[in-house]
């Protein structure tokens, strides 16, 4: 390579000392040091005497002249050690002229750390025997010998900047394997070869040549880890081979580069390396890259992705001494045998951080057409520029570069030999245009069928490839560290503060609570002697029931009269009801709004679903979940900035949440705002390296920037963690493996997070079957809500429907109290009726529960989606949960072109899904026919196609698409909605059996408002006044602010002659202006009927 400097400079090497010597004829003998560096003699030592301890004191110095004109070049210094050889001067004999010496050991020093910018260093070398030395058996006690050396220059040999800029390229040849049977260690001796180029300055290229592979019978595999060897000849000490402190170790095949890393390929690999043939070298060769040959190097791959890594073998002829003429046509008439040729794709070098890629490659004839369209390499190592290297049979290997450049005849002469037919590209990785004459339009012959390289054909019929590393010490392209990516994510997003922590806590709360009621409570009993005096309160056990009621009555009227009940009840109202609850009471009643927000938002009442995903704000700032479904739902709504401000919100509780840094980065691309997406992308790569979502969505990312060589890295990266959890997934059960790769828990697709079908209060609250007292809905809508909501928790909830499950009909009836009785006289009436629907609900137990239930507690299918084939169906899984519907298209081509995924039955779902959103009605059903022709039975095909024809008004299709998923063994990922809307569509058709059976299983399985609204409707219509009440009420508890509900219980109310709770019904139906015209026309009608009802008579 270049020199970074026109002057020479010299290096100097001294020898101080030798340690634990002995010699041939004593443990005294007369040595001294030779150095020599490529090939060339730098001079001998004096002659020492080795101490009795085994010493000798060498300081012997020599120097290396580095010279850009010619000279020993710093690539040398890269790549060639300092062998330093110790011998024995033998005593004269008598009559003996010359003294006689015998070679003890040989060391060698790595001069590598004057190229990482070093003026000197120490080092202490072990000094290798030759064969038969008396090195080889120390003496007892001692160590092995060795020598200490000093390497000096003047100054640096690179300046900082220069060390900083350069690089060092080190490509270790470990062995071809399963190499052709026509390859015997028996026979002429035959030296196996492998070459490639690396790119230099100008327009040379650097040749490294890796030769005399050792043919190996199978038998054992290669151990690791074993040493890596110099590429250098005549080495005199075995032990003197090996690179100091370099071996090859091995590793998994899965997190290799090559193209034999699959599963499948397992095991062909272990029996190719254990039991075939194989070639082994062991070489490291290394290349010094100037700054300007790291830009080479860069472009280089950048433009052809592929490199050629040629092998081929010749014989070992020792050629007689003749003439030179003579010599050089008898190297011409030798023909290149089994030539092949390895593709190594270099591409992962320019990945971010990436400095080594090690792998096994396939091995093909050399075909020049098939090589240029490949690599655009017009020329062969072995055939066009090195063929005098091949004759030149000396053991080890070389390394140097070309001594003149390609001609241009030369390259004429092998454009002249690529051609192809115009118009029929070969089939390749890159594609290369048919080349024509310089004369004539019209394309020459094509290359030469493959049967002309039969013996390269023997490659791929063994099915040989070789296994090589090519290592870099800097990598090409910088990666950011991951706490200079948790810098910028910390100066987008500041952690939010802490809440401030009240002083009194919990406790004084429940205090002034109690502080509160009875202040009250001296107030009412003060009004209370005001009017009555207080003799009365003496004379209590004296006065009879009924003059009791008429001062109860009394008292009620003067406080409301004078204003001072609705001055209490303010009281209380300012007093927080949630004081006492626990987490999971919180959580849970969190799940129950997400719940009733979801199904806001597929009845497109966005007001009301934002009304619910803010209160869940409201109660709990601090729950990133919280922000993460109200960002999910203002993408659905088209509300970006809104979004991206949650998403950042819930990123500022938590900086290191992968799925917050996922969704800021997918909000920055959408108001392309790149350069923070690159960042929040990267940095969930770091945090959560095995996350397949992450390095997709950063493999989109630089597809949308037009980088390909990152989109590819990043597209592999994520392929590579899906291959190695899938295998995970193999070896380990897949009930516990599935859904908790990712830490999401993927549940029927309630939301953006997969919502716990909680039992909510339909499955404990007040008795067990959920079932609210009548008259609880008496309250206002605002005092009912904080009296009702007793939430519990995920545990609690699951733990209640087992009760529900299993409990006997005793137990069930045990713990039903009223919270407020305005009329006691009816209590047993409204026990019978829980009682009543808790039995309809219970009938058949033993079935329901392994059907119905066991659905909701142990997901099938379809429920927990199966692990996904490819990458892109898993992103596409993820984005639709969270209604990043723009990102779903770009996701869809992908998994489209995809090897291992293509049309399926999913990617047709996603497709309709994404067109229904846009009610574009006549794609959505396309698209369903398409996947319907692909799993007919498919229970999440025949759901979405319900859907469809509900919201394009045909119901009687809808009517039997939903009733044939729900006759499915296994269940679609959306019931809850198929079984609101198959109800709704039989109450219209006034099949109200059906409907009461179809509302009572979605109240088992994920209760809320609308599936007890619904069956109140049905049971009243079935004139199960009763059932219809309770119904209501649970309904009421869940939602006091639905005007419909109001409306039916101002029906039954009106039905069964309770005229005051009638009219507080209708009040509120009023007031929260119920939209059913027809529905009020008949409360009207019924009024009139009964003569009571409405306030304004």
């Amino acid at each position: 390579m270049d020199q970074t400097s026109n002057t020479i400079r010299t290096v100097h090497i001294t020898v101080t000392n030798g340690y634990d010597l002995k010699g041939f004829k004593g443990d005294t003998p007369v040595t001294f040091v030779r150095a020599e560096f490529n090939q060339a003699f730098l001079g001998d030592s004096s002659k020492i005497l080795v101490s009795p301890e085994g010493t000798a004191k060498y300081n012997f110095t020599s120097n290396i002249d580095l010279s850009p004109d010619g000279g020993i070049t710093l690539d040398d210094l890269a790549h060639k050690p300092l062998f330093l050889t110790v011998t024995e001067v033998l005593p004269k004999e008598k009559k003996q002229k010359d003294e006689k010496t015998l070679t003890l050991g040989q060391a060698v020093v790595d001069l590598l750390p004057l190229l990482e910018g070093e003026e000197s260093f120490e080092t202490t070398v072990p000094l290798h025997p030759v064969q038969g030395s008396p090195l080889e058996t120390p003496l007892p006690g001692s160590k092995q010998c060795s020598l200490d050396v000093k390497v000096f220059v003047a100054e640096p040999l690179l300046t900082p900047a220069q060390v900083s800029a350069s690089n060092l390229l080190k490509v270790t040849l470990e062995a071809a394997y399963s190499v052709p049977e026509s390859f015997m260690p028996v026979g002429p001796q035959q030296n196996y070869m492998v070459g490639l180029q690396v790119p230099s300055v100008g327009e040379k290229d650097y040749i490294m040549i890796f030769k005399n592979g050792n043919l190996k019978l199978g038998g054992e595999k290669e151990p690791v880890p074993r040493p890596k060897k110099w590429p250098i000849a005549n080495i005199l000490a075995p032990g003197a081979n090996n690179i100091p402190d370099a071996f090859i170790v091995g590793g998994p095949y899965e997190e290799e580069e090559g193209e034999l890393n699959h599963p499948e390929d397992r095991e062909f690999r272990n029996q190719a390396e254990c039991t075939k043939k194989r070639i082994v070298w062991d070489l490291e060769s290394r290349c010094f890259l100037h700054p300007t040959a790291v830009s080479s190097l860069q472009k280089r791959i950048a433009d052809c992705r592929l490199w050629p890594v040629e092998i081929t073998r010749v014989p070992m002829i020792v050629m007689p001494k003749a003439k030179p003429g003579k010599l050089e046509k008898t190297e011409d008439e030798n023909q290149l045998s089994f030539h092949g040729v390895a593709y190594v794709n270099m591409v992962p070098l320019l990945y971010p951080g990436v400095k080594r890629i090690r792998g096994a490659f396939h091995v093909y004839p050399y075909l020049d057409g098939t090589v240029f369209e490949k690599t655009k390499c017009l020329f062969s190592l072995f055939r066009d520029t090195g063929h005098h290297l091949i004759h030149n049979n000396k053991a080890g290997g070389l390394n140097s570069p070309l001594s003149k450049p390609l001609s241009k005849n030369l390259k004429e002469e092998r454009l002249g030999k690529e051609k192809d037919i115009e118009g029929r590209p070969r089939l390749g990785e890159l594609q290369a245009p048919s080349i024509k004459s310089q004369s004539s339009d019209t394309p020459l012959e094509s290359e030469a069928p493959l049967s002309h390289n039969l013996e390269g054909q023997q490659y791929i019929e063994a099915g040989t490839y070789i296994v090589l590393e090519i290592q870099l010490d800097k990598a090409l392209v910088p990666k950011r560290m991951p706490e200079e990516l948790a810098r910028r994510v910390k100066e987008m997003i500041p952690p939010r503060p802490p809440l401030t922590r009240r002083t009194g806590g919990a406790q004084k709360a429940v205090s002034d609570y109690h502080t509160q009621i009875k202040g009250i409570s001296r107030a009412i009993l003060t009004e209370y002697h005001r009017m009555f005096g207080k003799q009365g309160t003496k004379l209590e056990s004296d006065i009879d029931n009924e003059t009791m009621e008429e001062q109860k009555c009394q008292l009620n009227y003067e406080l409301n009269c004078s204003g001072k009940y609705f001055a209490f009840k303010e009281q209380l109202k300012a007093i927080p009801d949630d004081v006492p609850s626990s987490t999971s009471t919180i959580q849970t009643s969190s799940n129950q709004l997400r719940l009733f927000a979801f199904e806001a938002e597929v009845n497109e009442n966005f007001e009301m679903a934002a009304v619910y995903y803010e209160e869940r704000l409201v109660r709990e700032p601090q729950n990133l979940e919280n922000w993460l479904d109200y960002g999910a739902f203002c993408l659905l709504t088209e509300d970006n900035i809104k979004a991206q401000e949650c998403f950042r919100k819930a990123l500022s509780l938590n900086e290191s949440h992968i799925h917050s840094l996922l969704l800021c980065g997918v909000l920055a691309v959408l108001l392309e705002n790149y350069e923070q997406a690159e960042i929040f992308f990267e940095d969930a790569t770091c945090l959560e390296p095995t996350n397949v979502i992450a390095w997709t969505l950063l493999g989109l990312f630089y597809e949308i920037q037009n980088n390909d060589i990152r989109m590819e890295m990043a597209f592999h990266e994520a392929f590579k963690q899906l291959q190695a959890r899938t295998l995970q997934t193999k070896l380990k059960s897949s009930a516990t493996i599935e859904n908790n790769e990712e830490g999401v828990k993927v549940e029927p697709s309630f939301g953006p997070w997969g919502v716990t079908q909680e039992s909510s209060t339909a499955i404990k609250s007040e008795g067990l079957s959920g079932i609210r007292p009548r008259s609880s809905h008496l309250l206002s809508p605002r005092l009912t809500m904080d009296l009702h909501s007793q939430p519990q928790g995920p545990n609690t909830a699951l733990s209640s429907l087992d009760e529900f499950l299993e409990e006997s009909p005793k137990a069930q009836s045990e713990s039903q109290e009223p919270i407020i009785t305005v009329q006691p006289r009816e209590s047993s009436l409204a026990q019978k009726s829980s009682n009543v629907l808790l039995k309809e609900l219970t009938t058949k137990k033993e079935t329901s529960k392994c059907q119905d239930s066991s659905a909701f507690f142990s997901p099938t299918h379809y429920d927990t989606p199966q692990p996904p084939v490819t990458i892109f169906m898993e992103t596409i899984r993820f984005l639709m949960k969270v209604n990043a519907v723009q990102f779903v298209h770009r996701v869809l081509a992908h998994e489209l072109l995809c090897p291992q995924g293509g049309p399926s039955c999913e990617y047709y779902l996603v497709l309709a899904q994404t067109h229904l959103l846009r009610k574009d009605f006549a794609k959505t059903e396309e698209y369903l026919q398409q996947a319907a022709q692909m799993d007919y039975l498919n229970p999440n095909v025949w759901g979405v196609k319900g859907h469809l024809y509900f919201l394009s008004g045909n119901h009687a299709e809808a009517k039997e698409c939903y009733e044939r998923t729900i006759s499915f063994v296994v269940d679609a990922s959306e019931m809850h909605f198929i079984f609101l809307r198959l109800g709704h569509i039989y109450l219209e058709e006034k099949e109200y059996e059906n409907a009461k059976r179809t509302y009572m299983q979605a109240c088992k399985r994920s209760p809320s408002c609308l599936t007890w609204l619904g069956l109140g409707i049905a049971c009243y219509r079935l004139e199960e006044l009763t059932e219809a009440e309770d119904a209501l009420s649970e309904a009421n508890a869940l939602n006091n602010c639905n005007a419909e509900v109001w409306a039916y219980l101002a029906l039954v109310c009106l039905k069964v002659g309770r005229q005051l709770e009638a009219e507080q019904a209708y009040k509120y139906t009023i007031k929260l202006k119920l939209k059913d015209q027809a529905l009020l026309e008949e409360i009207h009608s019924v009024q009139e009927m009964v003569g009571f009802g409405n306030p304004s008579f």
